[in-house]
């Protein structure tokens, strides 16, 4: 029912913005409170360490991801932090939002999955 109306308001917007149907793709995202946080705003000198130390006070952190390009082989500035269980996670993301690690604020959220093979409609 949820998927549907969706589709429906999607393709009115599509519709309103006179947007080719050939050129109209639409993707779900939900960010529900989860296990995982998307941590933005990181200084270039963060790797996976430093970012596990600063999380690791409040629960167990699974896993640590610093996204980095792939030419230069610099931070591109986000990561993703994992715990073992979502009240670990949540009390991290209201602890840690705003707050400063290594001399830059930290953006945090919790991380968007994507729903594959339906259209993208983000509120």
């Amino acid at each position: 029912m949820m998927k549907n109306s969706l589709v429906f308001v999607a393709t009115t917007i599509s519709k309103r913005f006179h947007v080719p149907p050939s050129q109209t793709q639409f993707r779900f995202y939900c960010s529900l409170p989860s296990n995982k946080l998307f941590v933005g705003g990181l200084s270039w000198s963060v790797d996976e360490k430093s970012l596990k130390d600063a999380f690791l006070s409040f629960g167990d952190v699974t896993e640590v991801r610093v996204v980095y390009d792939k030419d230069s082989g610099r931070s591109r500035g986000f990561g993703f932090v994992i715990f073992s269980n979502e009240d670990d996670a949540k009390c991290a993301k209201d602890a840690m939002d705003g707050k400063a690690l290594l001399g830059r604020p930290l953006r945090i959220n919790y991380a968007l999955k994507k729903a594959r093979g339906v259209p993208v409609v983000v509120p």
